[in-house]
Order: structure tokens, then sequence, then C-alpha cells
């Protein structure tokens, strides 16, 4: 790992979960750690939803877009997280992989969303922790 660690989110629409772990995590590190997120079938947009919950927990991820996963994103990231859904992400050597089963906020209610949101929220908290020891 570098001076400054790098985390990957990956799923699969790159739409919701992995979208609000990224903003999490940008919101608990600021520019401590650098943070990407990405899919290997992108959304045409962020989940509304995952939308709603996130601005209730005060972060704003609706200008967000889902992107495609590269190989390049994963050669730059330090720490790559898959959120349960079976993604098929590149493995190279040297990586911290994880995956989080998280169920998936797409076609979920707001109620669902938030317990997702949460569990996502303390994960980070975690991660950061155990990135930004010095």
């Amino acid at each position: 790992m570098t001076d400054k660690p790098s985390v990957l989110f990956v799923c699969v629409h790159n739409a919701g979960r992995s979208q609000m772990a990224a903003s999490f995590l940008r919101a608990v590190a600021g520019e401590r750690i650098d943070v990407f997120s990405a899919g290997s079938e992108p959304a045409d947009q962020v989940n509304p939803v995952a939308v709603s919950a996130m601005a209730e927990a005060g972060i704003d991820i609706a200008n967000n877009a889902p992107c495609i996963l590269t190989n390049d994103l994963v050669l730059i990231s330090d720490v790559v997280i898959t959120m349960g859904c079976g993604d098929a992400c590149p493995v190279f050597p040297g990586k911290r992989y994880e995956d989080w089963q998280l169920d998936d906020p797409a076609g979920q209610d707001l109620t669902t969303v938030r317990r997702i949101r949460d569990d996502i929220r303390e994960r980070i908290e975690r991660l950061a922790g155990e990135l930004l020891v010095l």
C-alpha cells in the first residue's frame, strides 16, 4: 500500500451499494484515501431510492454516475471490495480483496435501503479506521 491508500468498491450496476460505500468513505476520510467505485454492467443512473437514503444521511449522490469497471481501476487500488453480488473482478497480486455480503437495494423500498445504508456505514467506519492508522 502506498502512503495514501486507495479503495475500489465494485457491484454489478454501480448504482446503489458501491455508490453509497464510496460516498461514505469519501465523507469519512476526505482526501486521505483515494476512493473509486465501478460496475461490470453500469446502470444508466444511480438508484433513486439510494439517493434518498443517502440524502437522509447528509450525503448527496444525486449527481453521481455509474462507471464501468476496468483493469486500470483495479491496478491503482490497494483494496478492492465487491458488494456481495458475485461480480467478476480482475484479481491482481498484492491487492487486498473483500466481499461484503449486502442485499441489493435495486427494487427495494426506502426502509430496506436505509438498513443497507446503515450496514454500509458501519463497515466503512471500520475500514477507514484500519486504513487511516498511522
